[in-house]
């Protein structure tokens, strides 16, 4: 039955129940996302409660507007900003929120804007974008956070590829933020779905050692990213990382403990959605083809892996319960690269016209959509519950 027609974060929308409801009744020929507010606010809640700091949002995970309204709702009031478009929809939606530049390569006229906006914490990796941000940023009031990277293990992919000074640069760069008026402070990040609490244990006590190398005393550290999501049936252990993070922080610093940040995206969006892909096509029994895929939402499973949490719904909402069998899974496109790695195991039941419902699917996945052939067309329903 369909829920009531209520306003939602100021938006009148009709809720449905479960996905479940609304494909029974609707029975969509595009993929849907499957939008659950009271997810999203309970995770902000749960970083709110247990992170010991601040916590911003990574607007870059997942920058729909019905996601940055909740957060807002939940108390979250920082986000961190990699773009221009992200900055002016932040400061549209919440014009005294705190907003932290930390993409670390900006061109001038980025710097121009963000300044314009009255940004007032930036992250560098270099030499030459500190120079940039001591040119062009007014130093009062205004933070600079070296980025570092550590050759550190326990993520699905190592963000330090493109970002991070090295320990000793790090230490140069934090003298230089220093001598030019800016507050001083040290960033970093562990890699993106990091399930090791003790990748942040080795990046804190690094950081500890870099200040002390330079002979500033930080006034904050940002432990950045990388805090996960729900990808298989195992929950995420959010509170154990929290801990960690707390403890050897004090450990590291002591009497000089900095005030902790943290950033994350889809630790904070990842689980507030579900994807629906119906069945195109079953062909000889042996290949799946649905009508979403790495050209849409799934894009991301071709980096870091398919997420283990599908269920297979009928037209009329029954879910499939066939014994599960592995099957090659491709996306709509004409393109041989439009597949899910590796084979998935559905239930041997699994029709023409049924729905794949996948959850954890908030981060990454409108972002990347690159509508390649025509298709991608992914519809948003919101629900009470993301429960089949």
């Amino acid at each position: 039955m369909l829920a009531e027609r209520i306003m939602l974060m100021g938006l009148s929308k009709t809720i449905w129940t479960n996905p479940t409801e609304f494909l029974r009744n609707q029975q969509p020929e595009n993929p849907v996302l499957f939008f659950a507010p009271q997810v999203v606010q309970a995770t902000a809640r749960r970083f709110l409660r247990g992170f010991p700091g601040l916590v911003t949002y990574a607007v870059k995970s997942n920058p729909s507007e019905e996601m940055v309204e909740n957060l807002l709702a939940a108390g979250i009031r920082g986000f961190d900003c990699a773009s221009a478009f992200e900055i002016d929809m932040i400061r549209r939606l919440d014009p005294d929120a705190a907003i932290h530049y930390h993409n670390p390569v900006r061109s001038r006229a980025e710097i121009a804007h963000a300044v314009a906006r009255k940004v007032k914490a930036w992250s560098v990796d270099s030499a030459s974008e500190l120079a940039k941000l001591i040119e062009m940023v007014p130093a009062e009031g205004c933070e600079i956070s070296v980025r570092f990277k550590l050759p550190v293990a326990g993520a699905a992919y190592n963000f330090g590829a493109k970002f991070g000074a090295t320990s000793e640069v790090a230490s140069d760069l934090l003298v230089k933020a220093q001598e030019a008026g800016f507050v001083a402070s040290l960033t970093f990040h562990p890699g993106t779905q990091c399930t090791d609490p003790e990748a942040w244990a080795a990046y804190i006590r690094e950081a500890a050692v870099i200040a002390a190398r330079a002979g500033v005393t930080i006034a904050r550290l940002n432990v950045g990213g990388g805090f996960p999501s729900q990808r298989g049936g195992v929950p995420v252990d959010l509170e154990a990382i929290f801990a960690t993070i707390d403890r050897v922080t004090g450990e590291a610093f002591g009497s000089d403990r900095p005030a902790l940040v943290c950033e994350p995206g889809r630790g904070l969006c990842g689980d507030g959605f579900a994807v629906a892909a119906r069945v195109k096509a079953l062909r000889d029994g042996a290949h799946v083809f649905l009508n979403d895929g790495i050209y849409g939402s799934m894009f991301e499973f071709s980096q870091i892996g398919v997420i283990d949490r599908m269920a297979v719904i009928s037209p009329e909402g029954v879910r499939r319960q066939g014994a599960p069998v592995p099957r090659a899974v491709f996306g709509p496109t004409c393109d041989s690269v439009d597949r899910l790695p590796g084979e998935i195991a559905l239930p041997a039941d699994i029709a023409e016209g049924d729905y794949l419902v996948i959850q954890g699917m908030g981060a990454y996945s409108t972002v990347t959509n690159s509508r390649f052939n025509g298709f991608g067309d992914l519809g948003l329903c919101t629900v009470l519950s993301l429960k089949i």
